[in-house]
């Protein structure tokens, strides 16, 4: 079974940033120009992209709208985007502009029959993004900690029909700290949807860790980030370490 590598863009002021836990005032900025970036990792062999727009989260609304717009005018390999979408009409421009999986955050904890709603209206297009800190579900843009249990919220979700589960560790997400393997096949067990693991990817190990325990469960793929970004991750070996 090979997994999926998804690299990360995120996207803070119109720039690829990288932060640490989620704090938006320890952005490392990696690139000025977005649309570059991605066509930098199509041109790696990467088939999907990774997007979130760090201030949509935040604000609630999309804002870095111009830059998602060059990063899907530059390639034709499919991006999942996330931050800031809240309601139909979020989730249908965004379909509309060709990306090709919205992914559903804050909402879900506030709001799962949106959630469902939205996934019968646009069938395999949502995912539901379950960002954690101890175990416990964060919104707006990981700024509050809910009263929600991960895989709670993930099981919330098992008839609606959503097209993928994206687990993120807050804690070791940017820190270069490993995957929480543990959480994530805990997660994994809970569900029958597809499970994307991410935050604290540092190296090739964490992908050979991943892809043995992943064989068997619902784990599809993996977000990675800072160590794509910093060079401690190639991209033709993590490929490699993810394909049969």
């Amino acid at each position: 079974m090979s997994l999926t590598l998804y690299p990360a863009i995120d996207l803070k002021d119109g720039k690829c940033v990288r932060l640490r836990r989620g704090a938006m005032d320890e952005a490392t900025v990696y690139s000025t120009d977005p649309a570059g970036c991605a066509r930098g990792w199509q041109d790696a062999g990467f088939r999907w992209l990774h997007v979130v727009d760090l201030n949509g989260a935040f604000a609630g609304r999309s804002v870095n709208a111009p830059a998602i717009a060059s990063i899907l005018a530059a390639v034709g390999i499919p991006v999942q985007l996330g931050g800031g979408i809240r309601d139909m009409a979020g989730i249908a421009t965004w379909l509309d502009a060709g990306v090709r999986r919205v992914i559903l955050g804050s909402a879900a904890v506030r709001r799962p029959e949106f959630v469902a709603e939205a996934c019968r209206a646009f069938e395999d297009r949502i995912a539901v993004g379950i960002d954690a800190r101890q175990g416990m579900v964060a919104t707006d843009g990981w700024a509050k900690t809910s009263s929600v249990s991960a895989r709670d919220l993930a099981r919330r979700f098992e008839d609606a029909g959503v097209a993928a589960i994206i687990y993120t560790d807050i804690g070791r997400d940017g820190m270069l700290s490993g995957l929480n393997l543990e959480q994530t096949l805990a997660l994994a067990g809970a569900v029958t949807a597809p499970v994307i693991a991410s935050g604290g990817v540092a190296g090739p190990q964490d992908l050979v860790d991943l892809r043995t325990v992943a064989a068997g469960t619902q784990i599809e793929g993996v977000v990675v980030g800072r160590a794509l970004y910093d060079g401690r991750l190639r991209p033709a070996e993590a490929l490699a370490l993810l394909s049969d």
